[in-house]
C-alpha cells in the first residue's frame, strides 16, 4: 500500500516526527555510514550498561485510543481535498479501536479537527510503525516498504486547487510549509529506508527551543542532505528497553520523547503539554506489545539445539528468553560490533546542536538525549517478522547475518509483504551485479540497496561467522520461537 500526491505526503511526512521510535536522535538517529570516524571509534571499551529510568504511569487502554485517534502531530492536509483524492481504505488498511471519523480511514493517516476548527487528515505515529507482514497489518512492527526517494512536497503543493475555504486554507499552508521545508532535506537513495534524522533535524531547526514557535526563517544550520538512512524498529522491544533508539540515546521519560511527533506543527509549549498528558498511555500501551507468533511449522529438536547455540554465542549481548530470561541492557562499543559509524561518533544528522535544542527545550525537563559510541543490542522477540536487519536495513535475511561473508552487495526485493523466506528468515531478495551508479532507470534504481552508498554499508557483527552452517541453521530454527 502506497499513497502519493496529496495523500502521499500526508504519510510521508510524518514519519521522522511520529513518536521519537525510529533510530538515534529526537525522531532517530541512524546507525550508518562508512566515514573516517578518528581515534575513538576503535578505543577499546567494554559494554554499557544501560540503567532504568522512572517513567510515569498510564492507562494502556486509554493509550491505543490516542494513538490511533487522536491529532498530536497538529496539521494536515484539510479533509475536502483529502476526500477529493482518496477513497475510503480497503478493510486490510484499518485497524479496530478507531473512532466513527477513523473507522474507514486506513492505519496510517488520522482524520481530527484542529484548534482553528478545520477537519483535517495528518499522518499518525503508525505512518512508522505498523506495516504488514505476510498481507497482515501488524501494529508495532516498523514499515519497511516507504518510498522517501520521491519529493512528495511538489505533489502535495497541488492540494492548492482543491482548497477554497479561507480556514482551510490557513491549515494548508501551515502544513505545506512544514512539507517544503522537509522535502529538499529528506530524499533517501532507496526505498524501504526512512529519513528520520533529517526530518527530526529540519523540524528543529525551524522552532524556537523555548517557546516551540515555528520559524519561517532558519534558527539552526539544516543538516546534511546525505541523508542517513534508517531501518524501523519494532515497538514490542521497548517493553525491555531501558532507553530508545539505535544508541541508546533517549534517557529519562520515555512518553515525553515520544511526544515528538508534535514537532511537526504543534507551535506552543501549552498545546505540547496538552499531548503530553496523555503520552504516558500511549507509552503503556506500547509496553504491552507482544511480537507476532511464527506463522510456520517449527522443528523443535533443532531449534532445541539452536537454544544451545545462541546462548553461547549470541546472548551476551541479546539476552536469554523462555524461564529465566534476562536482557542485558547494553551498548556494544563500534570497536566490538563493527557495524557503521556516523550516528556512534556524532557525525550523524542528528547530533550536536541538534541533541542540544531537545535537552533545552520542553521536550529535555524530564528527558534527554544522550548517545554512546556504539548500538544497542536488542533483544529479539519477533525478530522473524523485522526483516532487513541492522540499523540500516542492508541485510535481507537472518542467514546473513549471521555468516557476513556472504552478504550481497548490491541486491532487491519485491516490496511484497508475501515474499518471504521462511528458511532464511527474512525477505526473499536478488543479489545483482552491479549497483545505482550503473542503473540508468530512476524507477529501478531506487529498488537497489547498494551497500557502497554512504550510511548504507553492510559491514560488521560478525559472530556468527565461526559457526558451521548446521550450528547458523539450529540458531534460525531457534530465532523462530521468540
Amino acid at each position: 500500500m502506497k499513497y502519493f500526491g496529496v495523500a502521499g505526503l500526508v504519510v510521508a511526512i510524518g514519519v521522522g516526527a511520529a513518536c521519537g521510535k525510529s533510530s538515534g536522535g529526537v525522531a532517530g538517529a541512524a546507525d550508518a555510514g562508512d566515514v573516517d570516524a578518528g581515534d575513538d571509534a576503535t578505543a577499546e571499551l567494554p559494554p554499557i550498561v544501560i540503567d532504568p529510568a522512572p517513567q510515569r504511569a498510564g492507562d494502556a487502554q486509554k493509550g491505543y485510543d490516542a494513538l490511533v485517534n487522536n491529532g498530536y502531530v497538529g496539521c494536515g492536509i484539510p479533509y475536502s481535498a483529502y476526500s477529493q483524492v482518496m477513497a475510503p481504505a480497503p478493510p486490510a488498511q484499518r485497524i479496530p479501536g478507531r473512532n466513527a471519523q477513523n473507522a474507514t480511514m486506513a492505519f496510517n493517516v488520522t482524520r481530527f479537527t484542529t484548534a482553528s476548527g478545520v477537519d483535517v487528515v495528518g499522518p499518525n505515529c503508525l505512518t512508522c510503525h505498523a506495516a504488514p507482514i505476510l498481507g497482515q497489518v501488524v501494529v508495532g512492527l516498523g514499515d519497511t516498504y516507504q518510498d522517501f526517494t520521491i519529493d512528495y512536497a511538489q505533489q502535495a503543493n497541488l492540494a492548492q486547487a482543491l482548497v477554497t475555504d479561507p480556514a482551510e486554507k490557513l491549515e494548508l499552508t501551515k502544513f505545506l510549509a512544514r512539507a517544503n521545508a522537509l522535502a529538499p532535506n529528506i530524499q533517501t537513495a532507496t526505498i524501504g529506508v526512512t529519513p528520520a534524522d533529517n526530518i527530526a533535524a529540519v523540524l528543529i531547526a525551524h522552532r524556537d527551543r523555548h517557546t516551540l514557535a515555528w520559524s519561517d526563517t532558519l534558527l539552526l544550520e539544516l543538516p546534511p542532505k546525505v541523508v542517513v538512512p534508517v531501518d524501523v524498529p519494532p515497538w514490542w522491544r521497548m517493553s525491555k528497553k531501558n532507553a530508545m533508539f539505535y544508541t541508546g540515546a533517549g534517557r529519562g521519560d520515555h512518553a515525553r520523547i515520544m511526544m515528538t511527533a508534535s514537532t511537526l506543527c504543534v507551535d506552543s509549549v501549552d498545546i505540547a503539554k496538552s499531548i503530553d498528558a496523555y503520552f504516558p498511555d500511549v507509552r503503556a500501551w506500547i509496553e504491552t506489545l507482544a511480537p507476532p507468533k511464527y506463522p510456520f511449522a517449527i522443528d523443535a529438536t533443532i531449534a532445541a539445539k539452536g537454544k544451545g547455540v545462541f546462548e553461547q554465542t549470541c546472548s551476551r549481548c541479546h539476552g536469554t528468553y523462555g524461564a529465566g530470561a534476562r536482557y542485558p541492557n547494553l551498548v556494544i562499543p563500534i570497536a566490538d560490533v563493527g557495524t557503521d559509524v556516523i550516528l556512534a561518533t556524532g557525525a550523524a544528522q542528528f547530533a550536536d546542536a541538534y541533541v542540544q535544542w531537545f535537552n533545552e527545550s520542553y521536550y529535555g525537563e524530564i528527558a534527554h538525549i544522550d548517545s554512546q559510541k556504539g548500538y544497542y543490542a536488542p533483544p529479539l522477540d519477533g525478530i522473524w517478522a523485522t526483516a532487513p536487519f541492522f540499523h540500516n536495513g542492508s541485510v535481507p535475511n537472518i542467514e546473513l547475518v549471521l555468516d557476513s561473508t556472504k552478504r550481497p552487495q548490491f541486491w532487491s526485493r519485491t516490496y511484497r509483504s508475501d515474499d518471504f523466506d521462511p528458511t532464511n528468515l527474512g525477505w526473499n531478495f536478488t543479489a545483482l551485479a552491479s549497483g545505482q551508479d550503473s542503473e540508468p532507470s530512476a524507477t529501478k534504481r531506487k529498488k537497489i540497496y547498494d551497500t557502497t552508498k554512504v550510511g548504507y554499508g553492510n559491514g560488521g557483527h560478525t559472530y556468527g561467522d565461526a559457526l558451521s552452517a548446521d550450528d547458523r541453521a539450529a540458531v534460525i530454527e531457534y530465532l523462530k520461537t521468540l
